[in-house]
């Protein structure tokens, strides 16, 4: 295993919800990442996030750590859940919030 996927993988396995997004929680530097965040926020869920542009090891690495060409991408105890399009597309069927209470998610 590389060091970056063991570095990846150390962060995705040692948070119930990790977000690898552009810029941070408070100042996401891109409108998927941002509009992700936000649903995180409303699901009131305590999530990490790691943010890809102050690492390019892990911008590059996550991609093919999870054979998703986009970020942001969200982790739910381990499991890849997908990009900003299907966080919104799982939130509004209620299936989010679903996985989130059916994994006991700890709220923010």
């Amino acid at each position: 295993m590389s060091d970056t996927k063991a570095r990846i993988d150390e962060i995705v396995r040692g948070n119930d919800v990790v977000l690898f997004m552009k810029g941070t929680a408070l100042f996401p530097q891109c409108g998927f990442s941002s509009r992700a965040v936000a649903i995180l926020d409303h699901l009131g869920v305590k999530f990490e996030t790691v943010d890809v542009l102050q690492d390019a090891e892990i911008r590059n690495g996550i991609k093919e750590y999870s054979d998703w060409p986009t970020i942001p991408q969200l982790y739910v105890k381990g499991e890849f859940v997908g990009g900003s399009d299907i966080m919104m597309e799982m939130f509004e069927a209620g299936e989010l919030q679903t996985l989130m209470a059916g994994q006991d998610i700890a709220k923010a």
